[in-house]
């Protein structure tokens, strides 16, 4: 089974550890953006004021946008250069490092924090970019699903012994009477370490497959690359799908990453969550999100990767207006397992309809586009929740119902795509 779903020449043991990248850089996501430090932020680092997660959004869009502006030429780069395990090696010593220096953050300590966690979250997209730009050389075309599905659920349980780590720590520094100002700085030491073992595989066994193109000088160097974007741009035409998927994915991933970033601060400050209640509500969610993204993984590849992304969408938008109406917290559980399973399945297909939409010599460029648009709706979609709770003097229920709207938007947009004219174009390209 393992030699018909992969490419020629993969072996399993390759595909592993291209997945153990997911497994090791899940551990940041989970535990700064999603679950402990984003929560802390607001409640400790800026104590609670009206502004707080306007500035949490606001770093998050900050790092965003440096990686709009390197993606695509970061991605070109790596192409010509056969440089992409080289570049998410240095990706991955920025991102561990300045996740262990949040160490050092504590009650006031804002503007340190967002310094921190600007870079942090700059390394990880770069490197989530170049690690996605892999996945057409190791899975057969008819099969991107099925792998992808592999990388995403080994990266939710990656979030999960992460979080389970942290959430030991914690228990046992609430037993030694120790408060938040002490144990989240610490579960930051662990993350960091986490993502620097578990990520060891990867640099060890995956191999660099695109050969780098002759040298030439660095103003030249620059020249081709900027022809070269502008070619892509210039090119949408003949890549409609592709290009209408891109808007479509800035769309609805606005609304994923609102709430996937923004679900422990809207736990705590609308539902009245602790800390350790958000370990353990996002621990099991990452459970849900690994099925998810197995099971749908194979789905995908029968009903088709634009079908599984829409249905996912209705889930989402089901989610969405159940947490709306959450009075409780078992409500909010509900919903929030509805966002796991919804979670695991659109991140996979989306990475597998860009590899399939993808021309074969230009995959890390594309992914690079196709980091381009998740980087606008990690920008757009946080910004806008945070900027209704600054407005609305801190409504989060507001807030996300007007991020919700983002689904609707890309459920709208995703029935004009063609899967099989896009992956016609892709061939010709």
């Amino acid at each position: 089974m393992t030699r018909r779903i992969l490419a020629d020449g993969v072996r399993g043991r390759e595909v592993w550890a291209w997945a153990m990248y997911d497994f090791a850089n899940s551990a940041y996501t989970t535990t700064v953006v999603t679950a402990i430090f984003n929560a802390y932020f607001v409640a400790v680092v800026a104590a609670g004021a009206t502004w707080a997660t306007l500035a949490w959004t606001t770093t998050q869009a900050i790092a965003s946008l440096a990686i709009m502006l390197t993606a695509a030429g970061v991605g070109a780069y790596a192409d010509r250069h056969g440089a992409k395990k080289k570049l998410l090696a240095v990706t991955t010593v920025g991102c561990v490092a300045a996740t262990a220096a949040l160490f050092w953050v504590g009650p006031g300590d804002v503007l340190l924090a967002m310094t921190l966690v600007a870079i942090a979250s700059f390394f990880f997209g770069s490197g989530e970019n170049i690690i996605a730009a892999f996945l057409p050389e190791l899975a057969g075309e008819e099969d991107l699903g099925k792998v992808s599905g592999w990388g995403w659920s080994w990266g939710y349980l990656g979030g999960m012994a992460c979080l389970g780590l942290c959430l030991a720590w914690i228990v046992a520094a609430k037993g030694r009477g120790e408060g938040a100002d002490s144990f989240v700085p610490a579960t930051m030491l662990i993350t960091a370490a986490f993502f620097a073992v578990a990520s060891a595989p990867t640099f060890l066994l995956l191999r660099e497959r695109v050969q780098a193109s002759p040298v030439v000088k660095v103003a030249a160097e620059f020249s081709v690359l900027a022809q070269r974007l502008l070619t892509t741009a210039r090119e949408a035409k003949a890549f409609p799908d592709m290009a209408r998927f891109m808007v479509c994915l800035l769309f609805y991933q606005s609304g994923v990453i609102a709430a996937i970033s923004l679900a422990a601060i809207y736990a705590q400050e609308a539902i009245g969550f602790t800390a350790e209640d958000n370990i353990k509500l996002f621990f099991v969610v990452n459970g849900t999100a690994a099925i998810g993204a197995f099971a749908f993984g194979y789905l995908q590849d029968r009903l088709g990767h634009v079908r599984t992304i829409a249905l996912t969408l209705v889930g989402w938008l089901l989610m969405t207006v159940i947490a709306l109406g959450s009075d409780s917290r078992g409500q909010f559980w509900v919903a929030a397992n509805i966002a796991g399973l919804c979670l695991g399945s659109s991140q996979s297909a989306s990475r597998a309809l860009v590899g399939l939409f993808a021309p074969r010599q230009r995959r890390a460029e594309f992914f690079g586009l196709w980091g381009l648009a998740m980087k606008l709706a990690a920008i757009a979609g946080p910004m806008t929740y945070g900027i209704t709770t600054w407005l609305s003097g801190g409504n989060h229920r507001l807030a996300l119902g007007v991020t919700g709207l983002y689904f609707v938007a890309g459920l709208f947009l995703l029935l004009g795509i063609d899967e099989r004219r896009g992956r016609d174009a892709a061939q010709r390209g």
